[in-house]
């Protein structure tokens, strides 16, 4: 790991799973990594693993569909790491239902995470990228984007950062800032551990189960989806923009 940051990288849900292993691959890359969490707490794991191999990093503890939270948290980081140029919007939560059951609550809360946050965090951030001329912003987005049952507050969210993550590609290229969202598969993380305990099956027979449906014969994991992150975030991605890439052992419409 380098001992001098290149660039100051926000990282939302980066306790652990996929953002947490994105802020390790970052911090790998030579940057400084903000580690944010709704629970700054929770966030220790990751950011102990960066500082202890020479990294800089801090924990910010941050509710993305909060305005004031995140310009908080947003001038927290650019005080203590310096400018953000580097914007990964992964904070996430799942309340699958299928749609008759579904509260309002449930659609909110999704929309409030996975839309309202990128928003708000990309406002916030892009100020500071403008200003540089230089900025990448990699939105999580997911195959279930394309549909998935029990899930229309997710896949309708997911689409949505597609749109989005289009336009922030048009309106700031100009500025030399790329915009590109990740779509992973099936990836064995707590959601997915979630998501076979809400179907009543055990996490193992779900991994087998996934594995069988994917091209390449195995699920996916967190470093599968960092590594995609890690070049999107890259200056040698300066003429990619306004993609999304799906990360999920095979073919995706």
């Amino acid at each position: 790991m380098k001992t001098t940051a290149q660039r100051t990288a926000i990282v939302t849900g980066a306790a652990r799973g996929i953002g947490a292993a994105t802020a390790l691959r970052l911090a790998t890359d030579g940057n400084a990594v903000a580690v944010l969490d709704l629970d700054e707490a929770s966030c220790a794991q990751t950011v102990s693993a960066i500082t202890s191999a020479g990294g800089r990093a801090i924990a910010v503890g941050v509710d993305v569909s909060s305005p004031a939270g995140v310009d908080a948290a947003v001038k927290q980081v650019a005080a203590e790491l310096g400018a953000p140029t580097i914007l990964v919007n992964n904070a996430g939560i799942i309340r699958d239902n299928l749609l008759f059951k579904m509260p309002l609550e449930d659609w909110d809360a999704v929309m409030n995470v996975h839309l309202r946050g990128a928003f708000l965090m990309t406002k916030a951030v892009q100020a500071h990228m403008t200003s540089a001329r230089y900025g990448r912003i990699i939105n999580l987005s997911s195959t279930s984007a394309q549909g998935n049952r029990g899930q229309v507050n997710y896949s309708a969210a997911k689409a949505g950062v597609q749109g989005f993550t289009k336009t922030l590609a048009i309106e700031l290229g100009r500025f030399g800032v790329t915009a590109n969202a990740v779509a992973p598969g099936f990836i064995a993380t707590e959601m997915t551990r979630a998501t076979a305990a809400r179907m009543k099956i055990s996490f193992e027979d779900f991994l087998i189960s996934a594995a069988a449906q994917i091209p390449v014969g195995r699920v996916g994991q967190p470093g599968d989806i960092a590594a995609t992150i890690s070049f999107l975030a890259s200056e040698e991605a300066g003429y990619v923009s306004g993609q999304i890439i799906y990360v999920a052992g095979g073919p995706k419409d």
